[in-house]
């Protein structure tokens, strides 16, 4: 991990706590486990003011390019449950994939249980666009 723990801006952190604390989990057993791991993962982040963001963390709203080791790549956005739209690859907070990639850096490597198993992704790009809500992101 690039700076050691997740980077979160203080905003978001309160917000992503808030939305877990009313999300009342799922009943895939996976997905709980996952939502488990990012809440201990959010008890040892660092919380930044908005100026102190370095630009490479996956944040609400990040565009994100990940790769896993079995020759699959996919460009996301992390958005919040209300925004998400699969078809336009924007991904929930509130999924194993969202929550495996937020606070992470670009290069960094994570290894997240998602429902289909443990899986080993790369984060390739990360860019930072107050406008990015509304960008309709293309599957490659």
């Amino acid at each position: 991990m690039k700076y050691g723990n997740l980077i979160l801006e203080k905003k978001e952190y309160v917000q992503v706590k808030h939305l877990l604390n009313l999300s009342g989990f799922t009943e895939d057993v996976e997905t709980k486990k996952s939502f488990v791991k990012f809440i201990e993962e959010l008890k040892t982040a660092h919380v930044l003011d908005e100026e102190d963001m370095p630009q490479d963390i996956v944040r609400l709203n990040s565009i994100v390019t990940v790769a896993s080791y079995h020759n699959w790549e996919k460009t996301i956005q992390i958005v919040q449950p209300a925004e998400k739209d699969l078809k336009a690859n924007k991904i929930s907070i509130l999924t194993p994939m969202g929550a495996a990639l937020f606070g992470y850096a670009e290069d960094d490597q994570v290894v997240w249980n998602f429902p289909t198993g443990p899986k080993e992704l790369k984060i390739l790009n990360v860019i930072q666009n107050a406008a990015n809500s509304s960008l309709n992101i293309t599957q490659q």
